[in-house]
């Protein structure tokens, strides 16, 4: 599976992907549906909207706090979990750290290209737990 934005632009090399088909919540709905009854060697392109993929950008999820509230060594892209919601360490300048919980792909539509590769029976395990095996 390849993922680029509206533009074309790789977000992400190819690489690929197996999960449990038939709505576990391993797949964006969208894109899960779009390869319903597909097989082997069948090819998928699909472009999704912010609202079927990670939601549109909420500014309200956005936050500037004292970097003395964090203590030292904090730098762009670490995470943080505070008050049930897990942040992202945007810009850390003049004594500030910028925290966002949006998604990373939040507000962004998205081109996802799938190549099937194969197509094969759950176990009861997969189904029992709902997950992907490697």
């Amino acid at each position: 599976m390849a993922l680029a934005d509206a533009q074309g632009a790789e977000l992400s090399p190819p690489s690929e992907l197996s999960y449990l088909h038939g709505g576990y919540g391993e797949m964006l709905t969208a894109l899960e549906q779009a390869l319903e009854g597909k097989g082997a060697g069948e090819a998928v392109r699909l472009q999704l909207e912010p609202e079927q993929a990670f939601g549109d950008y909420d500014p309200q999820l956005l936050r500037v706090e004292p970097l003395g509230r964090y203590g030292e060594g904090l730098t762009v892209g670490m995470q943080i979990e505070e008050d049930n919601r897990l942040y992202t360490v945007t810009d850390v300048a003049g004594g500030s750290v910028v925290l966002d919980a949006n998604h990373p792909l939040a507000g962004m539509a998205l081109r996802f290209s799938v190549v099937i590769l194969t197509v094969r029976s759950a176990t009861k395990e997969e189904m029992q737990r709902g997950v992907s095996l490697p």
